[in-house]
């Protein structure tokens, strides 16, 4: 079903350009922008996904990853079809890349009121726009994001950074938290892999930052692409003085996946360097994703553990019902911090 488009203006003869991203198209009358789930017809901007739910699941929140917002809490996790980028190593490339693949797939019709009663019978404390770019089906996230708000639910974008600042003027209100990926460190990476550029990644970080959204990094380590130890230390570097050193960096492990089936999985001891590096340069919260074994947090001050993780299971050990290291008393940064205990 058409819906109505945010954020764009429209052009002489027919033409608009989507103020949604920051690829800023400019898309002819019949013609769709990047992302192809946005159409221009006689000159108004449509969306073709809005309530069109392509993926639903109850995730634990450390799925996202957040590790500091309500840890132990349950996200309902919602995705339509489609991404602004086209990287080549996509891990849900089945569901991101469809649009450009292949017809615009009819997923399950589902409307944010129903999301939002769903998610409150489901027993979650938050929503998470995932698993595909929640960007680009905007309209669709906003307006739950607004319903989920006034029943006490809180909002996350798992995104790749890439929106305009107008859009989250508008969306912050109503957003939470936020795990954006900094897939690399190098505009000409961004160019040739992936379809975007990397300052505006950097720019929305810093913003979000700024309106107060509890923000965590992810950074895929892919062989040959971003595995430079110097360009691994500039994103760190980054993360500690643009964003603050309580902004929790998560380094994920690649695995073949997409167009780099013929590149090797990531070498473990280079994820363990990656954190040692980011200790050493000042950033509080370093973990290390997809492999086995447990990402524990603990104290910034004295070292002891305060939450303790198996997987996706969690046991909250070393903190008081404040959030406070049980030990020391410093209060472990985040949102939600000591909730349940």
């Amino acid at each position: 079903m058409l819906y109505d488009a945010l954020l764009y203006k429209k052009q002489e003869n027919k033409q608009v350009q989507c103020l949604l991203c920051a690829h800023q198209c400019k898309i002819n009358e019949s013609e769709r922008g990047i992302c192809r789930v946005r159409e221009n017809r006689e000159g108004r901007l449509f969306t073709h996904v809005y309530g069109n739910l392509i993926a639903r699941n109850i995730d634990p929140i450390e799925k996202k990853p957040l590790y500091h917002f309500y840890p132990g809490s349950r996200s309902y996790s919602i995705a339509t079809p489609g991404c602004n980028f086209r990287c080549e190593w996509c891990q849900n490339w089945q569901i991101s890349q469809l649009p450009k693949l292949m017809a615009l797939p009819h997923g399950q019709r589902l409307l944010p009121d129903k999301v939002v009663e769903q998610a409150l019978a489901s027993g979650c404390h938050s929503i998470a726009y995932t698993y595909t770019e929640p960007t680009v089906f905007f309209e669709y996230s906003f307006d739950t994001a607004k319903l989920a708000k006034a029943k006490g639910l809180s909002n996350i974008f798992v995104t790749n950074g890439f929106m305009s600042t107008e859009m989250l003027e508008m969306i912050h209100p109503y957003l939470d938290a936020a795990n954006v990926d900094i897939k690399a460190f190098r505009d000409e990476s961004y160019r040739k892999y992936m379809g975007g550029r990397l300052k505006p990644v950097l720019e929305s970080c810093r913003k979000m930052k700024s309106l107060g959204i509890w923000l965590e990094i992810t950074t895929l380590i892919v062989p040959g692409i971003n595995d430079d130890p110097k360009e691994l230390e500039e994103i760190a570097r980054f993360i500690c003085l643009d964003l603050g050193p309580e902004t929790p960096w998560h380094v994920s492990r690649f695995y073949p996946q997409y167009k780099f089936t013929g590149t090797a999985a990531t070498e473990e001891n280079i994820l363990f360097k990656t954190r040692a590096m980011a200790e050493k340069i000042g950033l509080n919260y370093t973990y290390i994703g997809n492999i086995l074994g447990s990402e524990n947090t603990k104290c910034k001050t004295c070292g002891n553990e305060l939450i303790h993780r198996n997987a996706f299971l969690i046991q909250i050990r070393g903190l008081d019902r404040a959030g406070r290291c049980k030990k020391c008393g410093t209060s472990l940064d985040g949102k939600g911090i000591g909730r349940g205990i």
